[in-house]
């Protein structure tokens, strides 16, 4: 029956459709364009390898990175660091950290189907352990020989404010040593760019110069995901997004949870690297992430639970509610 039924489909599209010469003309002149069209195709949509954390509850590393992007039109290949039930965060989790060698085994496999000379950039997040970092360096270094334009963000997970330090204690050198150098593009929270830079941050121009302190380093641009300076006025958060000629600030008004979602770092620097890789445009980037950004935190906000609400909000992804202006400081 189904057989006929196509049959039947067949027929009567030849017949209706294709009956006119000028349709029938347009169908046959165009078939031999397809597989420029393809190619075109292909051409605008860009690979990203995302190499961090999975959570199988919840939204934060790749669980948190991956679908954002691909909403965007990018293509994403997730290699996890590890692999647990949910956020470290919770009363409990379980879960392997995955060792260097597996993360050397399916980055292999990748380079056997051509992944790297397609890969357009390299993200990176939690690492669990300094030989797993050790592991990203190998992948940004093999992406960058097959295809030297590759851009690499490194998200400095180490730590925040009012935590400290909770990865394990030879990462933080780790990054500043291997990784930031490498690195085009850096997502650090507040704690993070003190910790790396090496300056307190109070105002504006102490953000601004521990900023432009890793700039100087050779980083493109970096992105402070949550600022929370002194005289920041009340009721306010901000994200500040800083080049070595450009420096661009965005307030937004400030949620309060009784327990913080996780994940808001991971998509933060998920998201500036998809807008940033489209149109190189630092202030378009950062309002963008933060439209998506806060759209989202306010969704989680207003359904009171502590997980990101990233399914049931996606069209803040493509769509935010509330757009916010850059200004330039």
């Amino acid at each position: 029956m189904a057989v006929v039924m196509l049959w039947f489909s067949i027929e009567f599209f030849f017949n209706n459709f294709l009956a006119a010469g000028p349709a029938r003309l347009y169908f046959f002149n165009n078939v031999k364009s397809y597989p420029d069209w393809e190619n075109n195709l292909k051409s605008v949509i860009m690979s990203i390898l995302s190499i961090q954390s999975h959570v199988s509850y919840g939204h934060v590393g790749n669980s948190a990175a991956v679908f954002p992007l691909q909403r965007l039109g990018f293509e994403v290949w997730p290699v996890h660091t590890v692999m647990f039930s949910n956020h470290a965060g919770y009363d409990s989790f379980k879960g392997p950290v995955l060792a260097p060698d597996d993360l050397r085994a399916v980055l292999s496999g990748m380079g056997e189907r051509g992944c790297f000379a397609k890969c357009r950039a390299v993200l990176s997040g939690y690492l669990g352990s300094a030989a797993l970092g050790e592991v990203v360096l190998e992948a940004v270094q093999r992406a960058r020989a097959e295809n030297p334009n590759t851009l690499y963000c490194c998200d400095p997970v180490m730590g925040d404010v009012g935590k400290d330090v909770y990865v394990k204690k030879t990462i933080p050198s780790f990054i500043e040593e291997k990784l930031l150098p490498e690195a085009d593009l850096l997502t650090p929270n507040q704690f993070e760019l003190e910790l790396l830079s090496g300056h307190k941050v109070k105002d504006l121009n102490s953000s601004i110069a521990a900023a432009r302190d890793l700039v100087a380093r050779g980083v493109t641009a970096l992105l402070v995901t949550s600022l929370e300076r002194d005289d920041l006025p009340a009721g306010q958060i901000e994200m500040l997004a800083v080049s070595g000629d450009e420096a661009w600030l965005v307030n937004t008004p400030r949620l309060d949870f009784p327990i913080m979602p996780n994940g808001a770092g991971d998509i933060c620097a998920a998201l500036f690297t998809g807008h940033f890789l489209k149109n190189r445009d630092l202030k378009r980037a950062l309002e963008q992430t933060t439209a998506t950004v806060y759209g989202l935190f306010e969704a989680s906000w207003q359904r009171g639970e502590r997980e990101l609400a990233l399914i049931e909000a996606q069209d803040e992804i493509i769509r935010p509610s509330h757009p916010f202006d850059a200004r330039s400081v």
